[in-house]
């Protein structure tokens, strides 16, 4: 494998990028600036003939070298056949800066489990030093991250940007080794190598020689329907980190906030550098800055060197280490707090005489271990300026500066070369862009500062910041900010004028850039629409450690979807993912679904529930719905759907299901499975795509508890009435009652209930502890169907029915005929009564060797409590107070999607290899 190999005599060059690839030789009169350099058409790329002594593959080709030869690039370890050395095209590492179109910074996570390659240095990646972009497929180690661009999926349109086409965004392997090329259909991925393009759009996959003749504009491949244009969001997004944009939980990132820049090496790293040092191995390890920055954060790269060797050498040797890919005649090495090293020393640290004269310029004693890498004072400099009007991608135009060049001298020089030397300059500024990994930075430069001193400052700050450092020429023009915000968990049932004033009391919210564009008072949630960025800022993060009445708050930025320009035939998908449910299923979900679709259309329901999803998409003519988690989790989006349906412009989305609960009774009915196994998620979209669309009745549970006396007179409502929703079923008695032990266990230790076989194990523990109860609740209940009292059998559970399946997938009704009932369906506006005699009765429902006591059919119950008694609602149980309970149909039925029975299951492939299938058009549900 190619992260394992290595090249004899204990070349560590293959080993890390931090440490310096000229290591290699033991031979002290052999320096590493004499060996032979290969050159090859990709730019940066630096290879050298290496011995290889373990199994190794070749990133061009992915197949195997056979031999003891290979070429490996210095600077990423790109290795290569020598047949292939002519044909690489992939650019180096320390290039992709050059290939940015639009910087979008990245949003780093904690890495998956699945066997990955950094994108930077090309090797495996393993342990907890590993991550993965949230939203692109960019995976890196973590001291690799900084040394990453900001080359991230272009999701929305920043504020005035306006981008009519969408280009390809390729990224480099980590794909399915059975992936196809899109050109010549021959295997371009490898499951042993970093290897093989692939469009994270539309994800067509081609080699690394074969994609540049892809025509570049994308389609958005198979998924397009569902998929939510980038064209067609739009966000101001300038003071919020991608985090909040896309509004990813903060509690995955917390052990990433202290490592924005250059990391310090890894232990491992560390380990082996000092272990190299030895006095018999030949070679020495310096620890390098690369700027004052880097001084003042003690964050450094290890370079490892011969003993004796030039200093220009381990001047190129440093830059290597900092993916820099310039010349080393322009830089110099100098000893932390003194001053530069001459070009022509050398750096002996055996102590031993040289052979040289004049040994002034010999060190024999030991060398300072920390240097600065300083890039030189320069005369004059050829700057690349990117007109930032232009819809032309990278072009950018040549520009030669000196020293007496200011910036407005620059924007005029750029405007004559575009043939616009009749306007005005002052309509322009110059815009300093820091393409970082994880924030794109942008400074507008004033129009009398000296060019070349502006560079040698930020050279001076960092040379990997210059590295990623690019250079706009804007128009300058009054652009309208608005900042959408949703902020939530302020006191339900208020008036417009009440959340007003509380805003202003805890949040000092300034009316003149504040206003409230929507109030949902049911979710205690108002919207805010802002018009200064630092005023969105500030109420933002106030917003976070504000608490009203002991509940905090919740603040959320959301962005705008321009539903005018939805393309036609276009149903995005609206996706809810409760990434409690399911253990880690419901994480890797959510993570998949950002990847596949737009993550704008993505949302975390730990984050204010439902409602930011539902506002988000309230213009969007049509839509679906995709909730990933349990029985409960459909049954909270369904309801908060309810309350806002009157302000959707599509207000009966079908909804589809991904089970991650425990029973998942109603996915089960939906044929979308008895719970989610780890299935493609790409696959998964299809089948959401293809799905029929149904209608399920819902209904309402009114509870009006009142406390009944022995003589039978009311003596007033202990509580206000209470309205509670259903989708699957209501128990009363011994069923609520286990449910209940269940939900009162899982409160008191909620980290160990991830998985589903535990929930089903702590279900029968409960059951077991309830073999000899007897509540005898025929004599506790009275019942009344459509109007018509039933007299109940001695059972101690009573059952209302919506959906044929209960208990994890139970027929409680039965499947035999009655002519007394009519054949149970989701839509028939009836629900099914039944009883259970006991827990007995409950497993013995569960193995399938009974059905429940038919009691009766009916669309409106009406059920009088006599003494407290457990009460469960689709999953959701409590203790109820004596007093009435009655069901009743909830308005009109809600639109489920249904698994299409003609759909084949597919054999488990790579969701690459899926997604290279010619597109197929859909018709986006409509």
């Amino acid at each position: 494998m190619a992260d394992s190999s290595r090249i004899k005599h204990g070349n560590s060059g293959a080993d890390s990028p931090g440490e310096s690839p000229l290591s290699g030789r033991k031979k002290a009169q052999q320096s590493p600036g004499s060996r032979t350099k290969y050159q090859v058409g990709a730019p940066g790329h630096g290879f050298r003939k290496v011995t290889l002594t373990k199994p190794t593959f070749c990133h061009h080709c992915s197949d195997f070298i056979w031999g003891l030869v290979g070429f490996l690039c210095e600077v990423c370890n790109f290795m290569s056949h020598e047949k292939c050395l002519k044909h690489v095209k992939t650019v180096c590492s320390c290039m992709s800066p050059t290939l940015v179109r639009v910087p979008v910074a990245h949003c780093f996570g904690p890495a998956g489990h699945k066997k990955k390659f950094c994108c930077v240095c090309r090797k495996h990646l393993e342990g907890s030093h590993a991550l993965r972009c949230e939203v692109c497929e960019l995976h890196v180690h973590a001291d690799c991250a900084p040394f990453s661009c900001s080359d991230c999926r272009l999701c929305h349109q920043d504020g005035n940007q306006d981008y009519d086409t969408y280009h390809h965004h390729w990224r480099e392997g980590n794909m399915s080794s059975g992936a196809r090329c899109e050109v010549c259909r021959r295997t371009c991925g490898s499951s042993e190598v970093l290897s093989g393009m692939r469009c994270e759009w539309c994800g067509i996959t081609a080699h690394a020689s074969c994609y540049v003749i892809v025509p570049p504009e994308c389609s958005l491949g198979r998924l397009r329907n569902m998929i939510l244009p980038p064209s067609c969001v739009r966000l101001c997004s300038r003071n919020f980190s991608k985090l909040h944009c896309f509004r990813i939980s903060e509690s995955s990132q917390t052990e990433l906030d202290n490592s924005d820049d250059v990391d310090t090496p890894n232990p491992a790293t560390t380990k082996e550098n000092q272990s190299s040092s030895s006095p018999d191995s030949g070679k020495q390890t310096l620890k390098v800055f690369d700027g004052d920055d880097a001084v003042k954060r003690n964050q450094f790269r290890l370079v490892s060197i011969p003993r004796i060797t030039k200093n220009e050498e381990v001047v190129e040797a440093a830059l290597r280490a900092f993916y820099i890919p310039d010349e080393p005649q322009d830089y110099e090495l100098q000893v932390y707090g003194q001053q530069a090293l001459l070009s022509d020393d050398i750096i002996n640290r055996n102590g031993a005489p040289d052979n040289k004269p004049d040994n002034k310029s010999v060190f024999r004693e030991s060398i300072p271990e920390a240097w600065i890498l300083r890039a030189k004072p320069r005369d004059s400099e050829v700057l690349k300026i990117y007109p930032g009007w232009l819809k032309l991608g990278v072009a950018y135009i040549s520009i030669s500066v000196s020293k007496g060049s200011t910036v407005d001298s620059v924007v005029q020089e750029v405007l004559t070369q575009l043939g616009k030397q009749n306007e005005s300059p002052s309509r322009y500024s110059l815009v300093e862009v820091f393409m970082g990994s994880k924030q794109v930075q942008r400074q507008v430069l004033s129009g009398q500062e000296i060019m070349l001193d502006k560079l040698q400052e930020i050279r001076k700050a960092s040379l990997r910041q210059m590295n990623q450092t690019r250079l706009y020429m804007m128009e300058r023009r009054n652009s309208v900010v608005q900042v959408t915000l949703l902020v939530g968990g302020l006191p339900a049932q208020l008036s417009k004028e009440e959340y007003a004033d509380l805003l202003q009391e805890h949040l000092a919210a300034k009316s003149h850039l504040v206003t409230i564009t929507h109030v949902y008072t049911g979710q205690g949630a108002v919207v805010l629409e802002i018009s200064c960025f630092s005023e969105a800022e500030r109420i933002y993060m106030l917003a976070k450690d504000t608490a009203i009445s002991g509940k905090p708050l919740y603040s959320l930025v959301i962005p705008e979807i321009m539903h005018k320009k939805l393309p036609r035939g276009c149903c995005p998908l609206l996706v809810f993912v409760n990434p409690k449910s399911g253990g880690l299923k419901g994480r890797e979900i959510l993570y998949s679904f950002r990847k596949l679709l737009n993550p704008h259309q993505v949302f975390e329901l730990t984050s204010g529930g439902p409602l930011p999803g539902l506002h988000t998409f309230r213009e969007v003519p049509h839509f679906r719905i995709l909730v990933c988690g349990g029985d409960g989790t459909v049954g909270w989006v369904l309801g908060v759907l309810e309350e806002v349906r009157h302000k959707l412009a599509c207000p009966e989305p079908a909804i589809g299901i991904i089970p991650l609960g425990t029973g998942n009774d109603l996915a089960r009915v939906l044929r979308w499975g008895a719970g989610y196994s780890g299935e493609d998620p790409y696959n998964i979209l299809l089948s959401v795509d293809e799905a029929e669309e149904v209608l399920m009745d819902r209904w309402t549970i009114l509870l009006d508890a009142q406390e009944v006396l022995e003589d039978g007179k009311e003596n007033g409502i202990l509580e206000p009435p209470k309205i509670v929703q259903m989708s699957n079923y209501c128990g009363l008695g011994i069923d609520a009652e286990l449910s209940l032990d269940f939900h009162h266990a899982r409160e008191e230790e909620p980290g160990k209930f991830n998985s589903r076989f535990h929930n089903k194990g702590v279900y029968v523990k409960v059951g077991l502890q309830k073999l000899s109860h007897t509540r005898n609740l025929h004599k506790d209940l009275k019942l009344q169907v459509d109007k018509q009292e039933v007299e109940l059998p001695n059972i101690e559970g009573l059952i209302f029915l919506n959906i044929p399946s209960w208990g994890s997938g139970a027929d409680l009704w039965g499947s035999d005929s009655d002519s007394r009932f009519g054949k149970p369906r989701i839509d028939d506006g009836m629900l099914e009564v039944v009883g259970v005699t006991g827990v007995v009765h409950m497993g013995q429902v569960q193995s399938g060797l009974r059905s429940g006591i038919r009691i009766a059919q009916g669309n409106y119950i009406r059920i009088t409590v006599m003494k407290p008694i457990p009460v469960q609602v689709d999953g959701e149980p409590w203790i109820q107070a004596p007093g009435q309970i009655i069901i009743s149909a909830a308005g009109p039925k809600v639109r489920m999607l249904r698994k299409s029975k003609s759909k084949q299951k597919k054999q488990s492939g790579s969701l690459k290899e899926t997604r290279t299938e010619t597109p197929v058009p859909s018709n986006g549900g409509q």
